[in-house]
């Protein structure tokens, strides 16, 4: 068998999250590892995506205008011009915003099954588990095609070293122009170069409705820089302009897996606990006693958040 997986790079770096899903994929001991990388291989990446496992390391050119490189159409096509010239039975992403927009493509191109949001695979037996119902539900799906796509759920699964070499493959792909898909601009958002992202983060500082304001957000920005954690939002407080989409979590933002999990003011909609009900400790701070987060958390705090974070940045230093 022979398995494709997407690379997620982050500033020219892979990022950790790719790490388990290589591991999740080397689970079928004969299968052969292929990284499909579309933001360029250097010397770092390719070492790093060597202690995982991988066999091979594609490095896909593509064309260098950016308007046309980052069109999630011309990736598509690239992915699946290198899956057919290496005829791989088996293709992996990360569920994450950035393989929601591009997976889906890559599946309807080659007309394969498509299943998002896995939290484990048995490619051997073409068998995976995914969350669905917001969570309610972990359903067993078998596929049975002569290809199929997947979106592994980040930190579904701890990374394992298993270090070896692996071969690198040029593959030029620099030819694709747009084909009914205009990027018309660019924009990475508002995320902050000194926080990790949040599907990166071991701890989420997260705010809700509570927070009462886009001005209250800088106390979470002040606290997780204290933390190195990243900083997430409920789909209300997004809503409300007062923090970028790029921080929603929760079944239509980004689905985290954190060591912890700090929600400040945030009520717990079921949407937004299916986002990160598998963190390792949840801790709630909330005025509401009865808020379903404080249920669902592993340790809360009855009380008002702006009297619980200013004194908790106080003590981190």
């Amino acid at each position: 068998m022979k398995i494709g997986i997407i690379v997620e790079m982050e500033n020219g770096t892979v990022k950790d999250t790719n790490f388990g899903m290589i591991t999740l994929a080397r689970k079928n001991e004969t299968a052969t590892l292929t990284a499909l990388v579309l933001d360029g291989v250097d010397a770092a990446c390719k070492t790093a995506l060597e202690q995982y496992g991988i066999n091979s390391v594609a490095d896909i050119r593509l064309p260098q205008a950016d308007a046309v490189r980052l069109n999630p159409d011309v990736r598509a096509r690239a992915l699946v011009n290198i899956a057919k010239t290496l005829k791989l039975n088996s293709i992996l992403g990360l569920s994450t915003a950035e393989g929601k927009d591009l997976i889906p493509r890559v599946a309807a191109l080659i007309d394969a099954p498509l299943v998002m949001d896995c939290m484990n695979v048995d490619l051997s037996k073409g068998m995976v588990w995914t969350s669905q119902y917001s969570g309610k539900v972990l359903a067993d799906i078998k596929l049975t095609a002569d290809v199929t796509v997947m979106g592994i759920q980040p930190n579904a699964v701890a990374p394992s070293p298993a270090p070896g070499t692996a071969e690198l493959l040029t593959m030029d792909q620099t030819t694709i122009v747009p084909s009914g898909l205009e990027l018309v601009s660019w924009d990475q958002g508002a995320g902050n170069a000194e926080l990790p992202s949040l599907s990166e983060a071991d701890i989420i500082v997260a705010g809700g409705r509570g927070v009462q304001g886009k001005e209250n957000f800088q106390l979470l920005f002040d606290c997780a820089k204290k933390l190195n954690a990243a900083v997430g939002a409920s789909r209300v407080a997004v809503d409300e302009n007062w923090i970028p989409y790029a921080h929603q979590v929760g079944q239509t933002g980004e689905k985290v897996s954190p060591a912890i999990y700090l929600a400040l003011g945030i009520s717990g909609s079921v949407q937004h606990f299916a986002g990160m009900k598998t963190s390792g400790t949840i801790i709630a701070v909330n005025t509401d006693e009865n808020a379903a987060m404080m249920a669902n958390a592993d340790y809360y705090v009855n009380a008002d958040l702006f009297d619980v974070l200013p004194e908790l940045i106080r003590q981190l230093g």
